[in-house]
Parts: structure tokens; sequence; C-alpha cells
């Protein structure tokens, strides 16, 4: 957007959205302020006397013991079907779990451990914590006996460093120890420190999990990655000493810490590869590192500016701010920081080359973490990237694909061995090591067979933003057909209306009464399977024709595909079906919405296609909601997607505010609770979703779910499908200009309001519509 579409006012009040901070340091980890590269990481405490930076890296795994599939195969499979046409459910759902879920050892994520930096600070005045989202640096300032004291933490992906940068005007300066250490494994030590040539402090060990349980048993595991942390201190003035297993700053006015960290995942000789990451960093110093650090990030972070007017106090710190909306206020600010902070977070937890976001992204002090910290793929890992290709960090996805393809590769052997399918098999949850064979001890959570087709929306999604054939001919079209491949041969004629159907399946997490009362979870054909496997036939066939080729597996997925139960079929009170009968819910207020994938996420359903079907969405959510639904963060960034879907500005607003009244931590962590960052990430893209939306075939709409209290405002950078970028500015709820660029020449309608307008846009050329 040009320039002169901003307000001078508005660039400034900008600039507020990009910090959060506060005036007391963080006494628990969910007020700690994240920092990371992709690969390491760190929470920042801010402490004055006892500083506490705990430290993450994502490959922090137990071992990977070999995995053998389950004892189940195609005639049990036929077995538990049959139980199923006959309306045994509960018995399906025993055999399923017996027969095809695995009793393995749970693997947990891991925290690196925690640098402590033993200054003892009294008096403080003046003080001040700050992350900032702009640069991606952690700031703490304060006076101590009437000096100030400042520290600037940052987690550079160039350098392959954290740096911590100390300074004091003291006379007396810094004098204190910094120490490494990791947390016990059930009182077990699980590192080991020492000082090592040229005064560097290592910290080493290997990660193990004595916790883990197969059959509520304890089950050790006492090897799996290995890793190595590498610290360094350069000083102006002062000395710095060792002292046992530790350095020791006496009268140290200036300092720099540099730390760096490798596995045994990522490089065989690892502790090499420290060596090279902290020499290279040594040499370049803070300031090159910084700067370098700064311009790198910003190359992902300053793509897109959000903007909307606020008469909010930004004078106040961001927990004060915080819990004047949860006493009922409205602060556009915090909800335009909170927009900010999820893309922050992406940047900061997934980069080419490291492993994709998990459950907590990448900041973990567990050494057995909730859920793990691990990959659950029936919704959460694929909410964490929903909004990578819309708020134009179409790179980050790289992480997931790599990730996919692993499991794509894993899962070929568990379709053959359990399911005697071709193609690929992917589960509900996974790990580090990508293993693919059910894990559950019941089938409502555990038993699901969707996971695979979800996956391969992303390879869709991000096709359709980027217009890049080879991705789709080299990287895409191999994955889908692998799962395309799977479910043709997993679907069985249900006799009762000849419909193909998937079975056995489940709603993820979520179940029904069968006609005895039973509390059951399996059935012929979920909505949310019917959805998924009809999405991924309509990708593979897309692609097909894309690619121009006509391979034997084409002709036989249309015809399926044209049997397919469809996935949207209503009920007697107007609302889609989740099963695949009317039964009763369980839970009518379950925090899965699942059966409405093909709304949300997917695109089945669309105002320009299907506008029937929008009641009948809304209705369905209306019920969730009047059961008490969304009450996990989460589950709150899906509705708020949802309602932008349905154009509802104000009730996509609701959601907002009860997002950050009810499911919220003090650092805008999300809080499922405990801490899970799929709603952060889910919130950013539904704010994106508000603003934008290009689901439907070569149509844009503009704003079209505003809500009412966003009276002015502007977005700058956002993408379309079509690799079109999209600014939008306007004023009093009205747009006052939309400028669409495009790097080829490509036909599209916009939308807004009641207006379509036939755009014709020019290759690297500005289209510029003004109202």
């Amino acid at each position: 957007m040009h320039s002169g579409c901003y307000s001078e006012a508005g660039q400034r009040k900008s600039n507020k959205n990009s910090q959060l901070w506060y005036e007391q340091p963080a006494n628990v980890w969910e007020e700690a302020l994240p920092i990371g590269n992709g690969r390491i990481g760190a929470m920042v405490f801010g402490k004055t006397s006892h500083e506490r930076i705990q430290l993450n890296d994502d490959s922090m795994w137990p071992a990977d013991l070999g995995w053998d599939e389950p004892a189940g195969n195609a005639n049990d499979l036929a077995e538990i079907r049959q139980l199923l046409i006959k309306g045994k459910h509960q018995e399906a759902d025993h055999l399923f779990v017996e027969r095809f879920s695995r009793k393995s050892v749970v693997r947990s994520h891991q925290t690196l451990g925690d640098l402590f930096l033993n200054f003892e600070h009294d008096d403080i005045t003046d003080y001040r914590r700050e992350l900032d989202i702009n640069t991606a640096i952690a700031h703490t300032n304060y006076r101590s006996k009437g000096y100030q004291i400042s520290q600037k933490v940052y987690a550079s992906h160039p350098h392959r460093a954290i740096v911590i940068e100390l300074s004091s005007e003291s006379p007396e300066g810094f004098n204190g120890t910094i120490e490494l250490g990791r947390p016990n494994d059930a009182g077990y030590p699980t590192a080991k420190s020492h000082i090592g040539d040229d005064m560097v402090l290592v910290m080493e060990g290997e990660v193990t999990q004595r916790d883990g349980k197969i059959d509520s048993k304890p089950t050790p595991i006492l090897n799996g990655v290995r890793f190595q942390t590498c610290l360094k201190v350069l000083n102006e003035n002062g000395e710095v000493l060792t002292k046992d297993k530790s350095l020791m700053l006496k009268g140290v006015k200036k300092a720099t810490i540099f730390l760096v960290n490798n596995t045994s995942f990522y490089q065989k000789d690892f502790v090499t590869q420290n060596n090279k990451d902290l020499q290279q960093a040594i040499a370049a110093g803070a300031e090159k590192i910084k700067k370098e650090h700064v311009k790198e990030y910003q190359k992902y972070y300053q793509r897109v500016e959000l903007f909307l007017e606020n008469e909010s106090p930004d004078s106040l710190a961001t927990d004060q701010r915080l819990e004047r909306v949860k006493n009922g206020e409205t602060d556009l600010g915090l909800q335009n920081l909170l927009f900010n902070y999820g893309r922050y977070l992406l940047i900061s937890s997934s980069r080419p080359g490291t492993n994709p976001a998990n459950l907590q992204g990448l900041w973990n002090q567990h050494i057995n973490a909730p859920w793990n910290a691990d990959y659950h793929l029936n919704i959460n890992l694929q909410m964490n990237y929903w909004l990578a290709n819309v708020t134009n960090l179409d790179e980050l996805n790289e992480p997931l694909f790599d990730y996919i393809d692993r499991l794509v590769q894993n899962g070929q052997k568990t379709a053959k061995v359990n399911f005697d399918c071709q193609g690929t098999f992917v589960p509900h949850a996974t790990d580090l090591w990508a293993p693919t064979w059910l894990r559950a001890p019941t089938a409502y959570w555990g038993c699901s067979v969707g996971a695979g087709a979800w996956l391969m929306q992303h390879y869709w999604v991000h096709y359709a933003f980027t217009n890049d054939l080879d991705f789709l001919k080299e990287r895409a079209f191999p994955a889908i057909k692998q799962s395309a491949l799977f479910y043709s041969d997993w679907l069985i004629e249900d006799p009762r209306d000849g419909y193909l159907v998937s079975a056995p399946s489940t709603s993820p997490e979520n179940r029904f009464f069968s006609t005895d009362k039973k509390a059951v979870a399996s059935c012929m054909g979920s909505a949310m399977d019917q959805q998924v496997i009809a999405e991924v036939f309509d990708h593979y066939v897309q692609a097909c024709e894309l690619l121009e080729v006509k391979p034997p597996l084409l002709e036989k997925i249309r015809k399926q595909r044209k049997s397919l139960r469809p996935g949207f079929v209503l009920g007697g009170d107007g609302r889609i079906l989740e099963w695949d009968r009317e039964y009763k819910e369980v839970e009518p207020g379950h925090r899965h919405m699942s059966h409405l994938y093909g709304f949300h996420p997917g695109t089945a359903i669309t105002q320009s296609e299907t506008p029937e079907i929008m009641d009948a969405v809304r209705k369905t959510l209306d019920c969730r909601l009047e059961n008490g639904g969304a009450g996990t963060g989460w589950s709150r960034a899906w509705l708020i997607n949802c309602y932008a879907r349905l154009f509802d500005g104000d009730m996509a607003q609701q959601h907002i505010e009860l997002l950050l009244k009810q499911s919220m931590y003090k650092n805008l962590f999300d809080a499922h609770p405990p801490f899970q960052i799929d709603g952060n990430f889910g919130y950013t893209a539904g704010v994106a979703e508000m603003l934008l939306q290009s689901h439907e075939k070569e149509l844009i709409r503009i704003l079209p779910a505003l809500p009412s209290k966003w009276e002015n405002g502007y977005i700058r950078g956002l993408k379309a499908r079509g690799n079109i970028t999209v600014d939008i500015l306007w004023e009093d709820g009205v747009i006052k200009q939309v400028d669409l660029t495009c790097p080829e020449k490509k036909q599209i309608k916009m939308i807004y309001e009641a207006q379509t307008i036939e755009v014709n846009l020019t290759a690297g050329k500005t289209f510029t519509f003004r109202n």
C-alpha cells in the first residue's frame, strides 16, 4: 500500500503493538518472555538477583527405541467392520484399541535446562522488562542502589546462538556466578557441567525419560538425543574467574554471553559443530550479531502490519491491560498485539531446517511435558500453521512439510502391515521420530484415521497461495498421492445405503450414545472422515489436471469420489450430523468441531457455492456454545475462524474478547490450560480471516467479517490465494483503499459487502481500488 494511505499517527501507534512489557520480573514460567531462532530458544524471567533464562532446543527427545506395528491385520479390520454393521459399537471400539493401538512408551519433548545469572542486586527501582517483537529482543532494565542495570537477550538465526548483553553503571559492576543446570529425571541427574578450554562453561548429557509408562508401569528410556551446551563470556573491565562448575564475574561493568547448543539429532559430530558455532559467534561480536539478527528476523516480521485505531491506555503494562480486559474493558491495541505475537512466535519456532512447532512451539520447561509437547494431528499441529501463508510466511511451512514427508514414508509400512492398504497411514499423534502406529487406551481420542488427509490440506493450501507448480509436482503431489491411495483402499460400501464410507471411523476425541445407551466412538463414516477423504480425493484429481498426468489411480479416485457418502448431512434439527446417523451426543458442547472441517479449515462449504449449508453450520456452532463449548484456548481460536467464515465480525470479536478473558497467561501465551501454542497461532489466523478471504474460486473477499468496534485501521502485506499481496485501509468501518499486487497476470473477482468488482491484475503492477 502506498505510504500516503497511512496516517502518521497510525504509524506511530502501530509501534506500540509490538511490545509486551511489565513492571516486575516473572514469578512463574507463564510470565516469562520467549525468544527463539527456530531451533533453539529461551524463556527470559527478568529477575534482578537470581535471573533464570530457561533454555530450549526443538530436538530434545528420548530415544527412538525402534517400533513394530501393532498385532492387528486385515482380518481384524474386517471383524471390526462387521461389528459396526451389526450396530455393536462398543465391541468395535474395544477391538479397535486391542488390535490396532500399540501399547507403547510415551515419549515427551524436554527442556534443555536453565541458565542462572546470580547477581545479588537490591534496592530496585525503575524496573521494566519487555519483549520487542519488532526486533525479537528481550530487554530488562532497572536501577540497583540508583545505578542503571540492563540486560538484552536474543536468539540469532544467522549465527545459531543466543546472546545476552549485560551492562552496569554501578562502580562495583556485576559480581556473582553464571551457572548451567538441568532438572533431574525422576530424581536422577540428566546433565553434567564443567569448565572447558578457554574458560568455556559446558553442559552436556543425553536425554532420558525414566517416567515413561507402558500399561501404567514405569518403562525408563535411558538413552536418547545427546546434547552439548557451551557458554563463553567476554567482558569489559573486571574479571571472569572460575568457581567449581560455574563462571564468576567480579567487578565486570559490561559483559556479553554467547550460548550455543547442538544435538545428535541434527549433527553426528555435534560437539565439533558446537565449537564452530561458538567460535564464529565470538568472532562476529555482539553488535554484528544483533544487527544481522534484527535484519534477518524483520525480513519475515515486517512483511505484514496491522493497525487498529485504539483508545486503550498504551501507557499501561501488558498484564495490567489484560486484567482490564478480564474486567470487561475492550482493548483493540491488545488484540492487535496478540495478532503480531502469533507471527513472532511462528518465526521464532519454525524455520527452514528445524523441526516444526510442537504443542508448545519450542518453549517447554518440563522433563515430562503436558501432552508430551508432541505433535497432535487431529487439529493442533495443523492449527499451528494456519497463519503461515496468509500472513506472508510461506517459507515457515518447510519444517512442517519435512516432517509430514517422514510420516508419509513411515506410514507406508503401517498401512500395509496393519490394514493391507496401499499408500500411507498417519495416526492422531506422534513425536520427533514420526512413528505412525496408533497409541491410545480408548477409541474416542486415540483411534482417528483422518489425520493423514487433514495434513495433506497444507500441501494444497501452500500451492494455492504460492502458485508454485514445481512445489506441487515435486513435493505436494507425491504425498497427496500416498494419502489418496490409502483412503482408496480403506473405504468400504455401507450396506445400509450403498455409499462408500470410512470404517471404523471416529470424530476426534468425541463420543455418542449407541442404541443401547452406551458411550461409544466408532461408526461407519464420521462427518470429518468423509469430508477429509473427499478433499484429498479432490486435490488429487485437481493436481493430476494441473500437472497434465493421467495415472491409473485417477479414474478409480474419480469414481469413488462420486460414491462417497456426503460429509455434510443435516439432522432433524437442522444441524450437521457428526457421525453416520443422528445419535445423541455424550458432550453436546465438545471442544472439537471436527464435523465442520469442510467448512473450516476446509473449503467445501462456501457462500458462493453452498449457501444453503451456511445456516446449518451456524446452528451447529450455536448448539456447541449453548452447551458450554470452546472452553479451551485453541477451541476458541477455531471459533474465531469459523465466525469469520460466516461473515459475522461481531461474533468473532466476542470470541476474541473471551479468548483474552478466559484463556490467556500474562505473557500472552494461550492457556488450554496449561499452555498450548496453537491458540496463539489460531488467533492470528482468525484475525487474518476476518480481514481477507480467498478460499472461494477466483474470488477475494475484502473485510468479510469486520467487527463494528474495529472502526478505523489498515492491514498491509496479507496474502491471498493466487500469490496476491493485499493491503487494505478502512475508515468508519468503510473501505477507503485496497491494493492488490501479483507477480503474474490474473483475473479475479473482488467482493466488498454487496459490491463485486472484476479485477484484471497485470504482472508486477499494483491494482488500486478507492472507495
